[in-house]
């Protein structure tokens, strides 16, 4: 058993090696094309995916709820015929409220992608506390067998004691061998994982802070959507005025 777990440990211990150095490149490389673009959203609009980087997963968990929230809002607007639109028909800026759902589906996805990165550490965990343990059952065992040995030959000389006693430290130097590499790789992983887990809080609170500047409606836009919609309603009025005249001309004519 203790063979099989210093096995899984070992594996576990080079696979997330291996995928936290993978995404800590990925992450790196998602970080240069995001910061390279003037809108947040610019990444998710042409459909550039970087698969694999925890940065990312956040990334298009928060854009894909903004877009849903801005396309709530183009509909209210269409429907109420008020409010500015972009060229491409969606409407520039959401609520606050709206904000909030985007701001909780960046916290989903960074849950998302810590979970990800902390899986398997729990076998780690377990070759730690579980091994020694193991071990030292193997050495009662040995123990016991000693005794066992020593009534056997009803003296207690080498012959006697020598198999218990040589099973018991192999049992102990086992649970040993199984649980320090597992409690030292177990730290680097660790430390490795809050260090991904520390950059990805970072980048989901610049990434809110960029999606609140350039899509949060704050109350001086709705006081200018407000005029905006009055100047449209007071021009739809001077149109009809201007219609109603023509074809009140036209009929005493």
């Amino acid at each position: 058993m203790l063979i099989v777990i210093s096995l899984v440990s070992w594996v576990v211990m080079v696979g997330k090696s291996r995928q936290i150095r993978k995404s800590r490149k990925l992450n790196a490389k998602f970080l240069e094309a995001f910061r390279d673009t003037v809108d947040p959203m610019e990444l998710y609009r042409k459909e550039q995916a970087f698969e694999g980087a925890p940065l990312y997963g956040i990334y298009l968990e928060a854009c894909e709820e903004l877009d849903q929230q801005l396309k709530r809002e183009t509909a209210r607007k269409v429907a109420s015929r008020a409010g500015k639109t972009k060229p491409n028909g969606q409407t520039s800026m959401i609520p606050p409220l709206g904000m909030n759902t985007v701001r909780v589906a960046a916290e989903r996805g960074l849950g998302e992608e810590v979970i990800s990165l902390e899986g398997g550490m729990i076998v780690l965990a377990t070759a730690i506390s579980g091994g020694p343990f193991i071990g030292l059952l193997g050495t009662v065992w040995g123990v016991m067998e000693t005794f066992t040995g020593i009534a056997k030959a009803q003296a207690a000389n080498l012959t006697a004691m020598a198999p218990g006693v040589a099973g018991a430290l192999i049992a102990t130097v086992t649970g040993l061998l199984v649980a320090i590499p597992a409690l030292f790789g177990y730290n680097y992983l660790v430390t490795k994982v809050r260090g991904v887990t520390l950059e990805m809080d970072n980048f989901a609170a610049e990434l809110n802070s960029l999606f609140e500047y350039s899509y949060l409606r704050t109350s001086s836009s709705s006081a200018q959507e407000h005029e905006e919609a009055e100047a449209e309603h007071a021009m739809h009025e001077e149109h009809r005025a201007s219609y109603a005249m023509t074809a009140t001309k036209h009929n005493v004519s």
